[in-house]
């Protein structure tokens, strides 16, 4: 490969469903927010060039369907993946209890996976940090950040944190 060729990143967004992953996709990569949206079937895909200190790269982002019917085709996706943000939504504190499954199923196809927990929806409640979603992140290793897809807030830290991390060694 030549050594100034861009290097390709698959990274994966995982989370429940109506968390608010799609939203962050679409608004990082379109620079756009729908309020009303249609289920993830499966899997979807988006690229986006990232300029790091180092290195610009382009992210392959995954986005994940949220779904318990989609558990059985999703460790197919997490291959090959060199970092994952674990998103839930502040306002449904289940989601946040959830991300201790969406944890051990990537970690079951990529034990050495990288982290990132991300706290979405922040536009919907006050601007105290989550100590639960952080506290959650530095147990599995991971970067914590808080965002809003409806507002912008975090979103583009977001995506930054993970071009590092799947950039890393």
């Amino acid at each position: 490969m030549n050594a100034d060729a861009t290097p390709l990143l698959k990274v994966v967004i995982a989370g429940d469903g109506n968390v608010g992953k799609t939203s962050l996709v679409r608004r990082y990569c379109e620079g756009k927010f729908e309020t009303s949206r249609v289920l993830t079937i499966g899997v979807d895909f988006q690229t986006k060039l990232v300029a790091l200190p180092q290195k610009t790269v382009k992210l392959s982002i995954w986005d994940m369907a949220g779904q318990e019917r989609f558990s059985a085709i999703r460790p197919g996706f997490y291959r090959g993946s060199r970092a994952a943000a674990l998103v839930y939504d502040l306002t449904l504190p289940d989601s946040l209890k959830n991300l201790v499954n969406w944890y051990f199923e990537i970690a079951k196809v990529i034990p050495n996976q990288k982290y990132l927990v991300v706290a979405n929806k922040a536009d919907l409640v006050g601007g105290e940090p989550d100590r639960v979603g952080a506290q959650f992140a530095r147990v599995i290793h991971g970067e914590y950040v808080r965002t809003s897809a409806a507002s912008g807030e975090g979103v583009a830290e977001m995506f930054e944190a993970l071009a590092r991390l799947a950039y890393a060694p």
